[in-house]
């Protein structure tokens, strides 16, 4: 098995777009993006950040790859990307004795690059015995020189997709290379070059602001689809927490001692339309205030309050339905969570959660608790089953 790394260079300096690569894109920073690829990535075993910038090293760190600190004279806008990746190696070779076999170059102005085409980049280069490899997709479209002449093709004669030379497009996401011949030769091309194929809506650059708007509605609804595909097959009960999850998680505190909290409206109409297609659903609260039987009332939600042990009352009220553990979802967004997330099916969080019910969870949201979770996840059950299983 080869020992491969992927090296993302991220300078800080960027004229087009100012320091677009921790500018957010659905949520994330540009950066962040790519570094989850790499790291989900089932060949690659090391993730490098090389840049010039403290903030982009720190973001790197944050989301889980190492740094290398690129010097100032590797960084202006002249400079190579093939330069930085020398580098990189360079100081993991003399720090550590590090020399990977196969080298993955990865651009973070690619944010839609997932983990399957930096793998099938790298298999391509194995599998057809090759030295180097990049990402392509097809190119179908008629290039013209300023004098009116084609290039790709012969204006008198216009012939049918079909009939023409398969051509491709360098996807400027992924470049796979051998260590040593890349070494030798200093640039990305030497030898035999193989092409993965990678699908055309996930080559998207980031140049301009108008570039970070629809890459982020194109991850989004990535995103939404591969939350509803982490849904299982059959679903039949929706039991939810309700601090942190109906609520922000906070409390306001009144003069006369009285408490107060925030809900969303668009949570209740999710609830609702959940209601309407015959959802079971319960709230289920460790807190005894009124507020909660109050809010649920209004919902006209089953509530279950005041009770300390919630996995027992939980397996009680799914029994009495009908309904098995493993076709019930569980929303929360704690730790005292944690029994009745490990015991459901389908264990879900908002995506504010605390850690350890984030790490618990199947399906992480990407609303926060009181702020359109519940709508998302209504959203979400009702797009892909309608109603229950059981109904």
């Amino acid at each position: 098995m080869s020992d491969i790394i992927a090296v993302i260079p991220a300078r800080g300096g960027s004229k087009g777009l100012p320091r677009k690569n921790v500018l957010p894109v659905a949520g994330k920073p540009l950066l962040g993006w790519t570094v989850e690829a790499a790291r989900a990535s089932r060949l690659v075993g090391r993730v490098v950040v090389s840049t010039d910038d403290p903030e982009i090293a720190a973001v790197a760190l944050r989301f889980g790859a190492e740094v290398v600190d690129r010097p100032a004279e590797l960084s202006g806008d002249s400079a190579s990307s093939e330069s930085a990746l020398l580098h990189t190696l360079d100081v993991l070779r003399g720090r550590e004795g590090y020399e990977p076999d196969l080298l993955a170059f990865l651009q973070c102005t690619s944010p839609l690059t997932a983990p399957e085409d930096i793998d099938g980049t790298i298999e391509a280069l194995e599998r057809q015995s090759a030295d180097t490899a990049l990402a392509v997709v097809p190119f179908h479209y008629f290039l013209w020189r300023p004098d009116g002449t084609g290039i790709n093709h012969d204006k008198a004669r216009r012939p049918l997709r079909q009939e023409r030379e398969p051509q491709f497009l360098e996807a400027g996401a992924v470049y796979a290379m051998k260590v040593p011949g890349f070494r030798a030769a200093k640039h990305r091309f030497f030898g035999k070059t193989a092409l993965y194929e990678m699908p055309a809506e996930r080559r998207w650059e980031i140049d301009d602001p108008a570039d970070l708007e629809i890459a982020g509605a194109l991850l989004r609804r990535r995103e939404a689809a591969d939350r509803q595909a982490r849904l299982p097959d059959r679903l039949g009960a929706l039991v939810f927490d309700f601090d942190g999850v109906f609520t922000d998680n906070r409390v306001t505190v009144l003069d006369e001692g009285r408490e107060a909290v925030v809900c969303d409206r668009s949570d209740g109409l999710g609830l609702e339309r959940l209601r309407r297609a015959g959802w079971p659903m319960l709230v289920l609260s460790k807190e005894s205030h009124p507020i909660v039987s109050s809010r649920c009332a209004k919902l006209k939600l089953e509530c279950i309050q005041g009770i300390d042990e919630k996995l027992p009352v939980l397996l009680r009220w799914l029994e009495s339905r009908g309904v098995s553990p493993e076709e019930a979802l569980y929303l929360g967004n704690d730790v005292n969570d944690l029994p009745c997330l490990g015991a459901v099916g389908c264990p879900v969080a908002v995506a504010d959660a605390y850690p350890e019910a984030i790490e618990a969870s199947r399906i992480v949201l990407s609303r926060p608790g009181g702020r359109g979770a519940l709508r998302e996840l209504a959203d979400l059950i009702l797009n892909r089953y309608g109603t229950p299983h059981h109904a």
